[in-house]
């Protein structure tokens, strides 16, 4: 199976250039597939956008992502510290003060993830329309059962 990208998207992935992820030397390995899936995880990509932003304490991410949930906040901000991604900084004593901010390597991250949402903004009309075809076929079909 050929996974097709956009034209210079292969290199921004670290694959060699204008190939498929088939055609590479080295697919991605489990290891590396269970990474993939941490950084695409519903909020992974919603925390490293906003901690490009600046840097931020919990409940000030809390505040900007107001769907997440405290333990699912916790969770992400967790594997994306232990992946190098997000940074925790105790930045007082008394009271103690903790702040979370972009790490290097999810700096790399921000032009994939603004390609991304600029993809989704752009196609989400398009997609939509697809989505109500859909459905209409799948009502027409079990109308017709």
């Amino acid at each position: 199976m050929s996974t097709w990208y956009p034209k210079g998207t292969s290199t921004i992935l670290g694959v060699m250039p204008e190939t498929t992820l088939a055609e590479a030397d080295s697919p991605l390995n489990a290891e590396q597939r269970e990474l993939l899936d941490q950084v695409l995880d519903k909020w992974s990509l919603r925390v490293l956008e906003t901690l490009c932003g600046r840097p931020l304490r919990f409940n000030e991410l809390r505040r900007e992502i107001p769907a997440v949930t405290q333990k699912s906040l916790t969770a992400t901000l967790r594997r994306l510290e232990r992946n190098g991604m997000v940074e925790r900084v105790v930045t007082g004593t008394r009271p103690l003060a903790v702040e979370y901010r972009i790490a290097p390597l999810g700096k790399a991250l921000q032009d994939l993830v603004d390609a991304l949402f600029g993809w989704t903004a752009a196609n989400y009309a398009e997609v939509e329309r697809a989505r109500r075809r859909f459905d209409d076929e799948v009502t027409q079909a079990s109308v017709k059962s």
